[in-house]
């Protein structure tokens, strides 16, 4: 009886810190988003986050890890789009996701936090990811295709992913063909999706 409750003690006295130590990466991970997705709104051609300020590996998958988290800080919001939107598809397609994501921050037309163009339209229901607004659970079900979106989504807030969409800001799957998307220029596709911005530059 004393062996186990030595052992006990010693488990709980070294699994203690361990808990603890994986909520300050979120935290970090966290604040560090909030930091960049600002910077990303009021210079949208920011170069990439230094090393101390980005966002590492570690700590994005600290944020979020059953996929089941409210829907309030940049980087869940980036990856639960970005998972919904696209992951059946290839990293080029979730990749080119999380860029129209960017490229909209602190673009006029649209909120300046990643979480409030996720929900933008809402109110209307006229949302802009139609995710958010099918009636159904946003809780992911695939846990690998959803740490590869935390992936992602870290780069891209971190300015470290190229934007193969060449600015666009809209985009659709290849298997519809949605009246908007004459009213702009195409900038480019990949295997699921076509990708366009505005003619004048303004968002509608």
């Amino acid at each position: 009886m004393r062996l186990i409750t030595i052992v006990t003690c010693l488990f709980l006295a070294l699994a203690g810190p361990l808990a603890l130590a994986s909520e300050p990466k979120a935290e970090v991970a966290e604040d560090k988003a909030q930091v960049l997705e600002h910077k990303a709104a009021v210079q949208p051609d920011a170069p990439p986050a230094p090393k101390g300020k980005a966002i590492t590996q570690t700590e994005v998958q600290a944020v979020d890890p059953a996929g089941q988290a409210a829907l309030d800080d940049a980087i869940t919001c980036m990856a639960r789009s970005i998972y919904w939107e696209s992951k059946g598809g290839q990293a080029r397609d979730m990749e080119a996701v999380a860029s129209v994501v960017m490229n909209r921050l602190g673009h006029e037309g649209f909120p300046d936090t990643v979480c409030g163009m996720v929900k933008q339209g809402s109110e209307t229901g006229n949302c802009q990811f139609s995710w958010w607004c099918d009636g159904r659970s946003d809780s992911v079900l695939e846990e690998t295709r959803y740490a590869i979106a935390k992936e992602i989504a870290r780069k891209a807030l971190n300015r470290q992913l190229e934007d193969r969409t060449q600015g666009a800001l809209y985009f659709h799957d290849r298997n519809v063909k949605p009246d908007w998307a004459r009213a702009y220029v195409k900038t480019t596709e990949t295997g699921d999706f076509l990708f366009y911005k505005p003619r004048n530059g303004t968002a509608r």
